[in-house]
């Protein structure tokens, strides 16, 4: 990946890796945006994306997502924006439309501008992307489980049953989509374990990755 031409960093974590914040934390480093679940879905909500609707900014003169950001107000584009607890993951999987117009988002952003995607199967969305950079976040259940008893208070019980759910449907998600596994590690050009290691130190190991390629 060539980080002085336009690019995409997708980022695929387990839960209670701390892959999340290391996206952000990357985000800041390289200069710019970071796209989630949270802020694809919180557009796709407030603004009304569906498939249809994005096929008629599209038929714009100009870049459809260029345009779309210049009509929007506030900082709509931040993470903050629309944050689901954790319990609030393991939804039903989404319908095809709704993928498809995720997807058509994803590829507006990237078009538009440098970023940073967590999730969303953007390995798989980018995966002919010129400039794409793909990197698999993770960690050992005993360290997700702490992690998240510590950040989200739970009892372990409670953590180790939230991360069984949301791995399968993460997992379901993924294949549904895709056809292929999210544990495939054919899928990333960066694999990280998180045991024993900051978000900081990850980052390190990113931009060192990053600034060997270009």
């Amino acid at each position: 990946m060539n980080k002085n031409e336009r690019f995409v960093i997708t980022i695929n974590r387990e839960l209670g890796s701390g892959g999340r914040t290391v996206g952000r934390k990357l985000a800041e480093r390289m200069g710019v945006e970071y796209y989630d679940k949270a802020v694809i879905k919180g557009l796709q909500e407030k603004f009304n994306l569906t498939i249809e609707e994005i096929e008629k900014l599209k038929g714009h003169k100009y870049g459809w997502w260029a345009s779309f950001k210049r009509q929007m107000t506030g900082s709509v584009v931040s993470s903050n924006m629309y944050i689901p607890r954790v319990a609030n993951e393991a939804d039903k999987l989404n319908t095809h439309k709704v993928f498809q117009a995720e997807t058509e988002i994803l590829k507006g952003i990237a078009a538009d501008e440098s970023c940073i995607v967590a999730g969303r199967s953007g390995f798989f969305v980018f995966r002919d992307h010129p400039n794409h950079l793909s990197i698999l976040i993770q960690a050992s259940l005993p360290s997700r489980v702490a992690r998240l008893v510590r950040k989200q208070g739970i009892s372990e019980d409670e953590a180790r049953k939230t991360i069984e759910q949301v791995d399968e449907m993460r997992e379901n998600y993924v294949q549904e989509f895709t056809k292929t596994s999210r544990y495939d590690t054919r899928n990333y050009q960066l694999v990280i374990s998180m045991d024993h290691m900051t978000e900081d130190a990850a980052v390190d190991i990113i931009m060192d990755y990053i600034n060997k390629q270009s």
